[in-house]
């Protein structure tokens, strides 16, 4: 990992990156600085590159050209130490909740800081306990996957991210799989995490949380990012027509 200076510090910065599923151009030309304690939400129609973007950056997806500079330093996606310090800054969310069925929820919380980042045993578990109480789950302790709601098993998905003790969190479309009411008690959980500073890339659908937990929004279309802009005026008065015409749509469906 290669170490660069630079006066204005960024936690992430991505810089001219282009990546491809096989022959497909999914992501194009992308820049993008977050800052430490930033809420940046991607917003687009399905396809756009969203997904894509946070799958870059854990290393599922790598980059075909362009530079990641992670803290201050720039990262080798093709090198397997470079990962493994990835993987222990930056921690994901997905859509699915991929809980190990055979195990509880304290299992399923521990299980990676324990056996990957070979961590005290007592001192996970006294910190999953927390975490779990954080996202309102202490009285689920014991229990398994299929005695939980979808919701609930995305709050357990949730805590044993964060329990990897990251420090930028990402979250694609946490919700989207949930029964309506199923999503309030899951975004409590995120703005929680939200006004403690945790540093989150979000990729959501919910426009009214993103306007409310965004530090800045983003809208990708067609693998590049088309306006980078405080949410008031991406869902007010965005400067983009691409822009104006997708915020327009989606909210005339509310």
């Amino acid at each position: 990992m290669e170490n660069i200076w630079r006066e204005n510090l960024s936690q992430i910065e991505i810089k001219s990156l282009n990546a491809y599923y096989d022959k497909l151009h999914v992501l194009k030309d992308i820049n993008l600085n977050v800052e430490k304690g930033e809420i940046l939400s991607l917003i687009g129609p399905s396809g756009s590159g969203k997904s894509s973007l946070l799958k870059m950056l854990v290393g599922l997806l790598k980059p075909k050209s362009g530079n990641v500079i992670l803290n201050n330093n720039q990262l080798n996606y093709n090198n397997n130490s470079d990962l493994r310090i990835i993987r222990e800054q930056i921690a994901i969310v997905f859509q699915q909740y991929n809980l190990f069925q055979n195990m509880n929820v304290l299992k399923n919380v521990c299980i990676a800081p324990t056996k990957i980042q070979k961590r005290n045993k007592k001192q996970v578990e006294e910190q999953a306990i927390n975490l779990l109480e954080k996202v309102g789950l202490k009285d689920k302790l014991k229990s398994y996957p299929d005695e939980l709601s979808g919701g609930q098993q995305q709050r357990v998905a949730i805590a044993r991210a964060l329990c990897l003790n990251p420090e930028i969190l990402l979250l694609d479309e946490v919700t989207s799989a949930l029964d309506p009411e199923l999503v309030q008690e899951v975004l409590d959980s995120v703005r929680l995490l939200a006004s403690e500073g945790m540093t989150m890339l979000i990729v959501s659908h919910e426009m009214s949380f993103v306007k409310e937990v965004s530090s800045r929004v983003v809208f990708m279309d067609n693998g590049s990012i088309i306006e980078i802009n405080d949410p008031k005026i991406i869902f007010e008065n965005p400067k983009e027509k691409r822009t104006s015409d997708f915020v327009g749509k989606i909210l005339k469906d509310k």
